[in-house]
């Protein structure tokens, strides 16, 4: 008999164009779970639907096609749960990567750190060993991975560093991060803040300014100034040391490259991001936004 590893890859393979099929395999793993499994997987069953209705998750020989990125980093976050799965249910066979080990944790003894710790260990390893793909993406795509990243980092760590992520609202991390309940959606849903279609036909910037002022409020306001930390703290917590190499000087710079670093600041749109940071006990030191009220283009 094949190992767990071997049966996951045939798994995943066989809904690998077919993007419902990864949604359904996505699905089971926590809804046909007994035990408090099933309570878990709210955001990354949201998230995913949000994926298929941009059509990212679609064959690359569709019309339009699928993004080999978003596809590629999907499919490790699928075989990684499919393999503990297996091993958790006695398969043969030994855990592949440290990130099927964490789920192999997670489903032995469910709870919402480990959750984080398992997922957020197969995200960051698709990023990982993807970044090539990635720079193929437009540039407006690489802005939304690098958002979505840290937006699963900031949460996990409203849970177990409540204080590093919120200050002194650290009280209130624990409970709007919990993946069990509905309230996580708002930090990890993206379809609140960026375009419903693959790929974006907007210019970068005009994207960012469209993006809900709450969710604004929350990338610079709140998570802006604790990026390296934020960083730090996920890298120690997951052994992906190589993970703050995705910020340049505090800045999101996964498949980014250096010379386009100021279309981070373009977000940062008023004094009141500074107060919010303040609020919470931390400086917002990047710079204010380029483009003048009205969108009537870049200050000259």
């Amino acid at each position: 008999m094949a190992d767990a590893a071997s049966r996951a890859e045939q798994r995943v393979a066989r809904v690998r164009d077919d993007a419902a099929g990864r949604y359904a395999l996505a699905r089971e793993f926590y809804r046909l779970a007994t035990g408090p499994r099933h309570q878990y997987g709210t955001a990354e069953l949201s998230f995913m639907r949000w994926s298929l209705a941009r059509g990212v998750l679609a064959p690359e020989t569709a019309d339009p096609p699928g993004s080999p990125w978003w596809r590629a980093v999907n499919e490790r976050l699928l075989r990684d749960k499919a393999e503990a799965h297996l091993l958790a249910a006695e398969a043969t066979g030994t855990a592949s990567a440290h990130s099927v080990e964490l789920w192999v944790d997670f489903i032995r003894t469910p709870g919402p750190g480990r959750w984080y710790r398992a997922h957020n260990a197969s995200i960051v390893a698709g990023y990982l060993r993807h970044e090539d793909v990635a720079a193929a993406e437009q540039q407006v795509e690489r802005f939304m991975m690098n958002v979505a990243l840290l937006r699963v980092l900031f949460t996990h760590a409203m849970l177990v560093q409540p204080r590093l992520a919120l200050g002194r609202l650290a009280a209130l991390g624990p409970l709007m991060a919990d993946p069990r309940h509905r309230a996580v959606q708002m930090f990890l849903d993206l379809g609140r803040s960026f375009p419903p279609e693959y790929p974006v036909t907007a210019p970068v910037e005009d994207t960012i300014l469209d993006e809900h002022a709450l969710a604004r409020v929350l990338d610079y306001g709140v998570i802006a100034p604790r990026l390296p930390a934020l960083y730090e703290f996920s890298a120690a917590s997951l052994d992906q040391p190589r993970l703050t190499g995705l910020l340049d000087d505090g800045v999101p710079a996964y498949a980014w490259p250096h010379n386009d670093r100021p279309i981070w600041y373009i977000g940062n749109t008023g004094p009141h991001l500074r107060a919010i940071a303040r609020a919470t006990g931390v400086r917002l030191l990047w710079a204010p936004s380029p483009w003048a009220s009205g969108r009537r283009g870049p200050h000259r």
